[in-house]
């Protein structure tokens, strides 16, 4: 026997306008008249459905992203970086978003590690007249955007808590347009802002915490040109843990007599599965195809690329990274206990690698040529095309053989840059644990981001910010505080 289906719902209205119908339309012009209506421009060019009932917080900040034009800095299908939201895998899995929806404070949290500034409120924490404030702001400019958190039932809607972004004020009635995501249920509506406040203004009964809003807008500083931290494996949540809070134990041990020692001591005790981290770590932001001609920003950002990595090749750093990974790989010869990280370079590129090509390109306004090795590398079932910028300085391309049946070759940047980028990110109080005063203060002094240039501090507060969050996220802090700062 067949089983009706659902084709959309009746908006109940009132409380809610159609923003289609007549009164909804004359709300938009003298909304737009006023100039109220600037953030709805950018949103909906980029209005897009949930494709699981449960993704209405995916689907938001997705479109937010991209109203923004915050790079993703990954993949999305082909050659195009884009957010969708099977990209946003941080914080949550998407099978366990999938089946149960995702929380607020995860939502900021995604935001964030996306590379976005958030200002995030639950209502407790704010006023009907702040939230009021903050419409208008986000409607009379295109730079930033809010998204609410509300309980359906205030609006006598089917369903319960929802995210969607707000598209725009109507000052006279004092309304807001909700551009709701779930279009295969409701169309795009104006509602009170009193009654949203009120949505708001209710408890989740999964986290007894209310509902509320954020404040979504580009940052300051430029996205991440080369390093960026992923959750797509879930050997994040066993590296999280050992940069954050294994490595500062094992950094007091009596054994750690110079900076050789201390920079050991971190690579020695890398978790078994940290391959699949440093894969993402040493991804750019897409797979260059050396067929194709590159437009000129392109190139631009090739070349922008390649500064960034001779600026971390160029720290003290790197100099000791360097050295003391030479003097490790002499025991990944013996099989010790650095058998898992012994070809770095391999690591990177997977456990398979295939179609593997160099092109070198001719950066913009310069006769500096720049190499980018690229494949398709696999690992178990699934396939990611990967793309590795090569230093002026590393023409000559590392090939290493795998160990597996491929029987193929990489091409990859020095482990050394990886390293140096990752160990500039880790918070400075991890270094504060080594009791040799000298050592401590050496180290210190060549972890230290002030000293380096605006260029690459951007590159590593990035990865530093992305680091902490992601360890909020494995210890289900995301909830607790929303401003939590920043390491």
């Amino acid at each position: 026997m067949a089983v009706a289906g659902f084709y959309r719902r009746a908006l109940p209205s009132p409380p809610a306008i159609d923003f289609s119908s007549p009164e909804g339309k004359k709300l938009f012009g003298e909304s737009l008249q006023k100039g109220n209506m600037e953030g709805f421009f950018k949103l909906i060019s980029y209005y897009q459905t949930q494709s699981e009932p449960a993704y209405c917080g995916l689907t938001t900040l997705a479109m937010v992203l991209n109203a923004l034009a915050i790079d993703p800095c990954r993949k999305w299908k082909g050659p195009w970086r884009w957010f969708d939201e099977t990209m946003l895998d941080c914080c949550e899995p998407l099978e366990n978003v999938r089946d149960k929806g995702i929380s607020f404070g995860k939502v900021v949290c995604l935001a964030r590690c996306a590379g976005a500034n958030v200002e995030a409120f639950r209502t407790d924490q704010s006023s009907i007249d702040e939230f009021r404030k903050y419409v208008m702001m986000c409607s009379t400019s295109d730079d930033c955007h809010v998204i609410s958190s509300y309980s359906r039932r205030v609006f006598k809607q089917t369903g319960t808590g929802h995210f969607s972004p707000i598209g725009g004020y109507h000052a006279e009635s004092d309304m807001v347009l909700i551009l709701d995501v779930a279009r295969f249920k409701y169309p795009p509506h104006w509602v009170p802002l009193s009654l949203l406040w009120e949505a708001m203004d209710t408890v989740v009964e999964a986290t007894g915490l209310r509902r509320g809003f954020m404040l979504v807008s580009r940052q300051q500083r430029a996205p991440a040109l080369l390093y960026a931290m992923s959750c797509k494996h879930e050997s994040w949540i066993s590296t999280a843990k050992y940069l954050m809070d294994d490595v500062p134990v094992l950094l007091s041990s009596d054994n750690v007599k110079d900076i050789k020692h201390a920079i050991s001591t971190v690579f020695l005790s890398l978790p078994s599965d940290f391959s699949e981290f440093i894969k993402w770590v040493v991804e750019v932001c897409r797979k260059e195809n050396v067929h194709q001609a590159l437009s000129q920003e392109e190139k631009s950002k090739l070349a922008m690329k390649e500064e960034v990595l001779k600026l971390v090749q160029e720290t003290g750093l790197y100099k000791h990274v360097t050295n003391t990974l030479s003097a490790e790989n002499s025991f990944c010869r013996t099989e010790q206990t650095l058998g898992h990280i012994c070809h770095l370079p391999n690591i990177a590129a997977g456990a398979c690698c295939r179609e593997t090509c160099a092109g070198s390109y001719k950066a913009t306004n310069s006769d500096k040529h720049v190499t980018v090795a690229s494949g398709t590398v696999a690992n178990h079932t699934v396939e990611q095309g990967v793309a590795s910028l090569v230093s002026s300085s590393q023409r000559e391309l590392n090939s290493c053989t795998f160990g597996n049946s491929c029987g193929c070759s990489a091409m990859q940047p020095a482990s050394s840059d990886v390293f140096t980028a990752l160990l500039l990110a880790l918070p400075p109080r991890t270094w504060s644990a080594i009791k040799d005063r000298k050592v401590s203060e050496e180290i210190s002094i060549l972890v230290s981001i002030e000293s380096l240039p605006p260029f690459l501090q951007d590159e590593i507060l990035h990865l530093r910010d992305q680091l902490l969050l992601l360890k909020r996220c494995k210890d289900n802090r995301v909830e607790d505080d929303l401003d939590a700062p920043m390491i």
